[in-house]
């Protein structure tokens, strides 16, 4: 796993992160479901990636 692709899918699980709390601080459920999505994503990528890695070696 390149480190530019690490940091794109611990940017997106942080987006997330912010945009999930930003939902339940402002009581916006499809803020905070789209925080959980990116969160969802920067996990799937970020796996992808490994096993990637895994066939590589």
């Amino acid at each position: 796993m390149s480190t530019q692709d690490k940091a794109a899918n611990i940017g997106d699980k942080l987006k997330g992160k912010a945009k999930e709390a930003a939902g339940k601080v402002t009581g916006n459920q499809r803020l905070e479901a789209e925080g959980k999505a990116d969160q969802a994503k920067g996990d799937i990528k970020q796996a992808g990636e490994k096993i990637k890695d895994a066939l590589k070696d």
